[in-house]
């Protein structure tokens, strides 16, 4: 009793997420343990609550009133009184007995008041009024209602033939005020009249519903029709004009290739021409028509004499004026009938709907409080509840730790019963007359309205206290274990940095100057340091006169002179080499580069095909006029080219965004000098040092970096928005892995990378919607990959083999069922709900089926995981590792991958 204060108590006050009530559930388990171990059933397990509750309350209730007659909480809450008036074995009787939860069978009815009706009366109903009869039956008339009215409905049958109970899972409506007038005992004997006529309407409506069928599925064989439609097909077939096909051109298709008959030679007056009729000619005598030989198999002829639709063939004007007058009034009669018959029973209907709504029935209201609600199968399943929170106004759903808002479309959805396996078993009405269980209670003395927590006693508030203040004292040290965590990760980080410098410098001092550089290894092409550069080569003023000489000579020059390569250079020296560096659909470029100083893979990166082709177009501008000039011409060619590529619409096979980080920063909007400096380092890069224009060109771009000011470009942002290019990348390669494991039906191997790819896009998309790749085609293929290793995972339990079905639990408590709430975490995405339906439809469908019984053993064990609804995203176990890549690789898988994927079924993208 103690511990459940305690957890209401925190329920009220806590400042946790959600409260731990495991010492409470732990002393329940023992309290109520099955001598046979079996789960307990919930509304067995509800009745020893409440039977336990309230011998805790008398106890506590007697030690405080000594002599008087003790209160019970428990009794003035939740327990009412019903009087049982029956007859038996021809002897009248009265009883007075007490309830607390009030059983109600669900299978038969449609609606809860259908279900009271039916559970009030027992028995022969005509018994209870007849002086003379000896049957027996009883009816029940409620003396005394509870402040909390309960209803257990019985969604549970056990089925004979199979030897197992199963859930019930139709359709039954419940209202949100229910009015209880009608089941009073004060109300009999009006109540008795009422129902009484409604028993004469309901006969005079089933009489009318039959006559109704009758006019609706006319006819007397397996087949039948609505009887005005009948009259009417009757009525087209005699309207119809019998048509046939040409005489003349059925004998032209009888006639035998080449030969001649009078027939053919007779020209045809028209297309079609109506069968015989009292006007037409009488035919040809047998002499003078031709044979007919039938050959089957060369000839498909239609007989002269039959129409080409049904249609009388003998009938006057006067005959068919009748029948179609006859016809048209009986279609009328029946039509009407028809709607008198749908009137009268739409009227006795609306009669039986209002009999109890006039004033003197609608005095005893009872408001829907809560909703328990159970998903699954009579030997497994998921619960949770739906309850009112009256002053937020709203449904709330308490789902085990999760408590969100919900609505009372979505809980007429998952109670009602018939979708998916969820239903109510359990409502719990609240008297609307008696304000005081839900309503906001006030201090006497101060008048200020009472919170949750202002209600508790003095104990209990003390206990939230302190259980507040041990929370608090968890965070501050789980904080400061993660601020450790950091400077211990700052530390190493910084010590392996320090360690790798070292070994760098060492390894420089041992080694002689070359008289030939070789190129570094690469940086990512978006991140490169600059290497120190003479700046006094480059002073500012230097530049602004560059600058302004090559603009001068941009006016007087057309734009193509200006980007036309220039002549083929003089023969390299022995020291230097030619390197051809092909740029798809741009061409061959020579470039002249120092024997060892050429990196084919960073060079061949889409990026430094544009810095080259840039550089290259700009020959003639840094012989005329310096490599200031053809650096400022290089840079804001590249950029407009950049700029072009991120405005113009792709294929969905190329991604601009992954060739060019340029591209990504314009397409996601970041600050222009971002861009700039970006743009700069891709200038500076050390692998362009291979010939002098390059080189000279380079060294402009690092003496530009090194004129940028501190305040100029924001570092810290710098770093953030390359770090969130570098998880682009990332994301994509994953979702490229698991695209390619898809296809090759690797499932298993798949799933851990699509579930990466989608949390990390889904991180970016956050910031922007081109930071990432379509959340839909990734929420696809991690929807299908989880439904194929769930099908794989079934056909190995269907198997019955012992290490097939181990293999196949595996597979679902490994992989499927963690990813679930993953699914189901967002409500708005319908199809992955659906495929979460059709997994545990799949499981819950075995439940029908004989097997073994180690094998519904460990379907049992098996399907409250699967079933288990919490939306909690539980932990996975670290992401695969990359390994190390190129842009060029990617960029190629990329185009590969998607190409690939458009080629493919779409299966519901």
């Amino acid at each position: 009793m103690q511990e459940l204060r305690h957890v209401f108590s925190l329920l009220v006050g806590s400042k946790r997420k959600y409260v731990d009530p495991s010492r409470a559930v732990e002393i329940l388990k023992d309290a109520f343990k099955a001598t046979d171990s079996q789960q307990q059933d919930v509304s067995e397990f509800t009745h020893k609550l409440l039977d336990w509750l309230e011998d805790a309350f008398q106890m506590k209730a007697e030690e405080e009133r000594e002599g008087e007659k003790p209160k019970n909480p428990m009794l003035e809450l939740f327990y009412g009184r019903f009087l049982a008036v029956g007859v038996h074995e021809g002897k009248r009787f009265e009883n007075t007995e007490m309830f607390g939860q009030y059983p109600l069978q669900v299978n038969g009815f449609k609606d809860l008041h259908e279900c009271l009706e039916a559970a009030m009366i027992e028995g022969e109903i005509e018994s209870l009024h007849s002086e003379n009869s000896a049957k027996s039956g009883q009816e029940h008339w409620f003396t005394e209602l509870p402040p909390v009215l309960t209803f257990e409905l019985s969604r549970f049958e056990f089925n004979q033939a199979l030897g197992r109970p199963e859930k019930i899972h139709h359709k039954l409506e419940f209202p949100s005020v229910l009015y209880m007038d009608r089941y009073m005992d004060k109300n009999r004997e009006i109540t008795r009249i009422k129902r009484e006529e409604i028993r004469r309407l309901k006969e005079h409506l089933t009489l009318l519903q039959q006559r109704l069928e009758r006019y609706l599925s006319y006819g007397s064989g397996p087949k039948r029709f609505p009887l005005a439609d009948v009259l009417q097909y009757a009525l087209e077939f005699a309207s119809s004009k019998p048509v046939c096909t040409s005489p003349v051109e059925d004998i032209d298709l009888a006639a035998p290739p080449g030969g001649t008959t009078a027939s053919q030679a007779a020209p045809s007056t028209a297309e079609h021409a109506p069968c015989s009729s009292p006007e037409a000619p009488p035919p040809p005598p047998p002499s003078q028509q031709r044979s007919v030989i039938h050959k089957p198999f060369t000839q498909s002829r239609i007989p002269p004499d039959l129409p080409m639709h049904p249609a009388p063939r003998h009938i006057t004007d006067e005959e068919l004026g009748v029948l179609e007058g006859c016809l048209q009034r009986w279609r009328s009669e029946v039509e009407q009938d028809t709607r008198d018959l749908q009137g009268s029973i739409s009227r006795i209907h609306r009669t039986i709907e209002l009999m109890y709504s006039d004033k003197s029935m609608m005095q005893v209201p009872y408001r829907l409080h809560a909703v328990l609600v159970h998903e699954g199968q009579a030997s497994a399943g998921h619960y949770w509840a739906y309850i009112h929170s009256q002053p937020q106004g709203r449904w709330m759903k308490y789902n085990d730790i999760s408590v969100t808002k919900s609505s009372w479309e979505e809980l007429v959805r998952d109670s009602f019963g018939g979708y998916r396996n969820a239903s109510a078993y359990c409502l719990m009405y609240i008297d609307e007359k008696k304000p005081f269980l839900i309503g906001e209670e006030f201090d006497k003395e101060t008048g200020q309205m009472l919170t949750g927590f202002d209600k508790l006693p003095p104990d209990l508030k003390e206990y939230v206290k302190e259980d507040n203040q041990r929370f608090g004292k968890e965070i501050e040290e789980w904080d400061a274990l993660q601020v450790k965590k950091a400077q211990q990760e700052r530390l190493a980080a910084a010590e392996a940095l320090a360690a790798a410098e070292a070994t760098a410098s060492q390894a420089a001092a041992k080694e002689p100057a070359p008289t030939v550089t070789a190129a570094p290894p690469r940086d990512p092409e978006y991140m490169e340091q600059p290497s120190p550069a003479d700046d006094s080569k480059h002073l500012k003023e230097d530049t602004e006169r560059a600058i302004a000489k090559a603009a001068a000579e941009h006016e007087d020059r057309g734009p193509e002179e200006l980007l036309q390569a220039s002549e083929a250079p003089a023969k390299p020296p022995a020291s230097q080499r030619v390197v051809e560096v092909a740029i798809p659909h741009v061409g061959t470029f020579v470039i002249e580069s120092e024997e060892g100083g050429y990196d084919d893979e960073v060079m061949l990166t889409p990026a430094m095909q544009g810095i080259l082709m840039a550089i290259d177009r700009t020959r003639s501008v840094c012989d005329r006029c310096g490599p200031e000039a053809a650096f400022f011409k290089a840079f804001t060619m590249e950029y407009a080219r950049l700029l072009r590529f991120a405005q113009e619409d792709t294929p969905p096979e190329t991604d601009h965004r992954l060739q060019h980080v340029i591209v990504y920063l314009i397409q996601n909007h970041a600050p222009k000098s971002i861009l700039e400096r970006t743009l700069l380092e891709q200038f500076a890069h050390r692998s362009l040092g291979f010939d002098q224009r390059c080189k000279s060109i380079m060294e402009v771009a690092r003496a530009k970096l090194e004129l940028i000011k501190p305040e100029e470009v924001n570092m810290e942002e710098y770093e953030i928005w390359h770090q969130d290019y570098r998880n682009f990348q990332e994301t994509t390669f994953y979702l490229l892995t698991g695209l390619e494991l898809f296809q090759k039906r690797s499932y298993a191997e798949t799933l851990m990378y699509l579930i990466y790819a989608h949390q990390y896009n889904k991180e970016l998309l956050l910031k922007g919607s081109y930071r990432g790749h379509s959340e839909e085609l990734i929420a696809h293929y991690r929807r299908q990959c989880l439904l194929k290793l769930n099908e794989h995972a079934a056909s190995l339990f269907e198997s019955g083999e012992e290490q097939d079905v181990v293999n196949g639990l595996n597979i679902m408590n490994e992989l499927v069922v963690p990813c679930l709430p993953l699914l189901l975490v967002d409500e708005m995405e319908e199809k992955d709900i659906v495929a979460v339906e059709d997994m545990r439809n799949r499981w819950c469908s075995y439940l029908g089926q004989e097997m073994e019984a180690r094998l519904q053993e460990k379907l049992t064990d098996f399907l409250p995981k699967l079933l288990d609804c919490s939306t909690e995203i539980r932990s996975f176990r670290d992401p695969p590792k990359l390994p190390s890549y190129c842009t060029l690789e990617l960029c190629e898988r990329f185009s590969r991958v998607v190409c690939s994927l458009s080629r493919s079924p779409a299966d519901g993208r």
